[in-house]
């Protein structure tokens, strides 16, 4: 799959998580940061969206320890939250 189908698909797959917090959540911060990652980082964020809702969810609130395989640059920015813009 070439770069350009790549980003477009997990776009789609950050956006459309089931609920509305984690589409915030996910796909606000695919659409902030997602311009500079590499390859690794990308690999980074197509692993994630394998995992739960509920548990990127809680990683990224706090109310649940991060697993080591997660821990890293990427899950400190997502645990910010300052990307998440909620329409009114």
């Amino acid at each position: 799959m070439n770069h350009d189908d790549r980003l477009k698909r997990l776009r789609f797959r950050a956006w459309h998580r089931g609920t509305r917090e984690a589409d915030y959540m996910i796909g606000g911060f695919f659409d902030r940061l997602h311009q500079g990652w590499d390859g690794e980082a990308l690999d980074w964020f197509e692993a994630l969206l394998a995992q739960e809702d509920a548990d990127i969810l809680g990683w990224v609130m706090g109310t649940i320890p991060v697993p080591p395989e997660w821990q890293g640059a990427l899950m400190e920015r997502m645990k910010r939250i300052d990307y998440v813009e909620i329409p009114r």
